[in-house]
This record gives C-alpha cells, structure tokens and sequence, in this order.
C-alpha cells in the first residue's frame, strides 16, 4: 500500500488521462470513469467517478507498481488547501474510515476547488 503519511511525496500535476489510463483499466469496473489524473515523477494518481486510485511505480524499471484504492463511500470527510502568493502548492486531505488521513499535495496550477467540488459530489 502506498504511504501516505508523508504527502510530501505526492507534488500532483495534472496530466490528460490517456497518459495513464491504460495502467489502471484492468482495476476500473464497468460503468466505472475517470474523472482526473495527476502525476508526480513516477507516481500517479488516478479519481475516477467511484474511488482514488494511488499508483506508486517501484523498483528501478518501474515495472513493479503497487495500486491502493480508496472508495468514496469510505470518505468520512475532506479539507482543500488552496495555493497562495507563497506557498504555491495546493493540497487535499481525505480522511478514510479505517485508513485514516490521506494527504495529496498538488503543484499550484491543479484546480484544487474543482477537485474539491467533485469529492464533494460522490461523498456527499
């Protein structure tokens, strides 16, 4: 699973969906969509309409990858963290029954409210 307690490992850029999608197609049900993709070096985050899906690509070919999925429906609540003049980065913290928190952090060009908006969505 990846490690979420230091979110200072994920610094988030957006990125079209067609760079990554094809790496978590296998996982996704049917009927299931994304929504939005973020990347960091190697790392990827991937929201589709029903879970966060977190892609931490290992070892040195990258070949080895660990994907966590974390459900909506496990959401018991969220916080957004807008960029400012200083501090440019954007973050979100989903808080997960049974997991805990989780924090993203986005390089300060992610539309962090949007993002905001479509977690608000599917928890609410």
């Amino acid at each position: 699973m990846s490690d979420f307690s230091n979110g200072s490992v994920f610094k988030l850029s957006a990125i079209h969906p067609q760079e990554i999608g094809p790496a978590v197609a296998p996982l996704m049900i049917q009927g299931e969509q994304i929504v939005a993709c973020f990347k960091a070096m190697r790392d990827f985050v991937v929201f589709t309409d029903k879970r966060l899906i977190a892609v931490n690509v290992q070892g040195m070919t990258g070949k080895k990858r660990d994907f966590t999925s974390l459900p909506y429906s496990k959401v018991q609540a969220f916080s957004i963290e807008t960029a400012g003049t200083f501090d440019l980065d954007a973050e979100l913290d989903l808080w997960f029954s049974g997991l805990g928190k989780v924090r993203l952090e986005f390089k300060g060009d992610a539309d962090i409210r949007q993002l905001g908006q479509m977690i608000a969505t599917y928890v609410l």
